[in-house]
């Protein structure tokens, strides 16, 4: 199910609104454990028993996706992340629809995670083969200039 959110024909991203919603769970989750903190204890006559957590940590190593510097993207891809930024508009109706990630380079998540958007090539009679793909993480974008053959995460740092 995605999350996107359309005003005004604008797509905003669901990294945006799930920023919003996962601000409001951890304050409905804070509420609640101080709620929790301040009932008084029960005294059970069963004994203490110890349930020890394990966490499921799956490493995802992806060796297709390269890492470049926001300074070394072209320009186009700047305006397309700024877009991006402002929730649109944008100048293709396919953009910000979701990416299935067929190609299986990017690291495997749900079907709705990844959303796609042109990067404007000029000289181009159609959308061309430039993408910035977003993950729904804060800074996850990846930018591929070759039409999903290969993928460096934008590393906004440098």
């Amino acid at each position: 199910m995605s999350t996107r959110v359309i005003l005004d024909g604008m797509r905003i991203p669901p990294r945006i609104t799930k920023f919003g919603a996962a601000g409001a769970l951890a304050s409905a989750l804070l509420i609640g454990q101080a709620a929790v903190a301040a009932t008084p204890a029960v005294a059970t006559t069963h004994p203490a028993t110890s349930y020890a957590a394990t966490a499921h940590v799956t490493s995802v190593h992806v060796k297709d996706v390269g890492k470049t510097c926001y300074s070394k993207l072209p320009a186009q891809a700047h305006d397309t992340l700024d877009l991006i930024a402002k929730g649109g508009p944008y100048p293709y109706p396919k953009d910000g629809t979701v990416f299935d990630n067929r190609e299986g380079i990017l690291p495997s998540q749900s079907s709705d995670y990844y959303h796609e958007f042109t990067v404007v090539t000029p000289g181009s009679p159609d959308r061309g083969a430039r993408r910035i793909v977003t993950g729904e993480k804060k800074d996850e974008d990846y930018y591929t200039a070759d039409h999903y053959k290969t993928f460096d995460l934008v590393d906004r740092g440098c």
